[in-house]
């Protein structure tokens, strides 16, 4: 006899499904979920997926997520999906997607750029990927960002060091 254990419903709240597998835990940083929290939050990590070989899923309860909660998770998982559930079910479900230009939601590596001063203004990159086709993790790994303002090129890694 085959035993599955099941992650329980949510009543409310929403699911990011489709998360790049291994990126769960950065997908917990992003929403600033740490131990002691009060919300109620499943992580599955590396489960199998016919798309994507294996993936990560997280639930979290009695919360919907901010759109630049859902710009930073684009950036590591350009796959997900969101989920947003009422009263046990799926009310909307969208792809992220990731934009040719994100605006305040990640920081300059220059500390010399405007965008680190006491200026009045908001970090600005083009989103440039280095390589053609693929998605998932081929996607991921050619991602690459151009401030501006002073045009420094920072990769996903300097990304997730902002985390």
């Amino acid at each position: 006899m085959k035993r599955e254990l099941k992650v329980q419903p949510i009543k409310d709240g929403t699911v990011i499904d489709h998360i790049t597998a291994g990126q769960a835990l950065n997908v917990l940083k992003i929403l600033e979920i740490k131990p002691g929290t009060k919300e109620v939050v499943s992580v599955v990590m590396n489960v199998r997926s016919g798309k994507m070989g294996k993936k990560d899923i997280v639930k979290v309860e009695n919360r919907e997520l901010k759109p630049e909660e859902v710009d930073k998770i684009a950036l590591i998982a350009p796959n997900a999906t969101i989920n947003i559930i009422r009263d046990y079910e799926v009310v909307e479900k969208h792809k992220v997607f990731l934009p040719t230009e994100i605006e305040g939601v990640i920081r300059c590596a220059n500390p010399s750029c405007i965008s680190n001063t006491n200026e009045p203004v908001r970090s600005k990159f083009q989103v440039v990927e280095s390589g053609a086709g693929g998605e998932g993790e081929e996607v991921r790994s050619r991602l690459r960002f151009r401030c501006a303002y002073c045009e420094r090129m920072m990769d996903l890694d300097d990304v997730m060091e902002q985390l």
